[in-house]
C-alpha cells in the first residue's frame, strides 16, 4: 500500500502548500469535550443528519431553530413523554420535514440515546470509549440499534459530534484505491470495509494523524476539488 506521505504532498500542492491544506483540516473533540456534550445534543445531530439524507443540506439548516422548538429542544425526558398522537402530529408540523420515516427516527433514537446513556454513563461516553480503530465497528453499532444511521448519515453524525472518524466520499474512496486498497468503487461489504479500517490504521500509525485528518488529506489528493472541499 503507498505510503501517506506520498498522499499529503500530493494534496499540498492542490492546496496551496502545507499551510493551505492545514487550513482545511476539521477539528476533533476532546474526550472532554465528548464527555461534556449533552445527550439531547446527540440525538439533535443525529435528527439533522437523518433529514439532510436526501434533502437539501442548506434547507434544513436554516429550519434548524424550528425544529429545536418543535422537538423541545431534544429533551429526552419532555420527548419521552409524547403519546403516539402527539408523535404522529409532527406529519402536519410544517416546523419540520413532514415525513413520518424521518419522525419516527427521531423518536426510535430517542429510546437508543437514553438506552445507551443509560448503560455507559452517558452517550459522549460511549463514543469517547469506542476505539478510533474500530469506527467500522462502530458503524455498525449504529445501524444496527439506532435509526436510519446507517452508511454516509452513521459517518457525517460521527464526523460532527467530533468523533476523530474517516468519511468515506467519492475523493477518498479515489484515493484509498488509488494507493493499492483493493475495493469497489461503492465500498459497503465487510470485506471493503475492513480492508478500508486497516489501511486507515497503518496510515494512522505511519503518520500519527488522526483519522479526520487523514480522511480530509485523502479527500483532498484526488478528484476535481482544487480550491475548497
Amino acid at each position: 500500500m503507498q505510503k501517506f506521505n506520498t498522499i499529503r504532498t500530493r494534496a499540498e500542492k492542490r492546496k496551496g502548500g502545507k499551510q493551505g491544506l492545514e487550513k482545511l483540516l476539521p477539528k476533533i473533540s476532546t474526550r472532554r469535550q465528548l464527555l461534556g456534550t449533552g445527550d439531547d445534543r446527540y440525538l439533535a445531530l443525529m435528527t439533522k443528519v437523518i433529514n439532510q439524507a436526501g434533502f437539501s443540506w442548506k434547507v434544513i439548516e436554516n429550519k434548524w431553530p424550528q425544529f429545536e422548538e418543535a422537538f423541545l429542544g431534544f429533551d429526552l425526558r419532555k420527548l419521552s413523554l409524547l403519546s403516539p398522537e402527539q408523535w404522529e402530529a409532527y406529519t402536519s408540523d410544517r416546523r419540520v420535514v413532514r415525513n413520518w420515516q424521518k419522525i419516527k427516527a427521531t423518536k426510535d433514537n430517542l429510546f437508543f440515546v437514553t438506552e445507551v446513556a443509560r448503560e455507559h454513563g452517558g452517550f459522549g461516553k460511549f463514543l469517547a470509549d469506542w476505539p478510533v480503530s474500530d469506527q467500522v465497528g462502530l458503524l455498525a453499532y449504529l445501524k444496527k440499534h439506532g435509526s436510519r444511521l446507517g452508511g454516509n448519515s452513521g459517518m457525517y453524525f460521527l464526523r460532527r459530534a467530533g468523533k476523530d472518524s474517516f468519511i468515506l466520499g467519492r475523493d477518498v474512496v479515489t484515493a484509498l484505491r488509488g494507493a493499492g486498497v483493493e475495493v469497489s468503487e461503492t465500498p459497503t461489504s465487510k470485506r471493503d470495509l475492513s480492508r478500508i479500517q486497516a489501511a486507515f490504521n497503518a496510515w494512522q500509525q505511519e503518520t500519527g494523524l488522526p483519522y479526520t485528518h487523514l480522511s480530509r488529506i485523502a479527500a483532498c489528493s484526488v478528484g476535481e476539488n482544487y480550491t475548497n472541499l
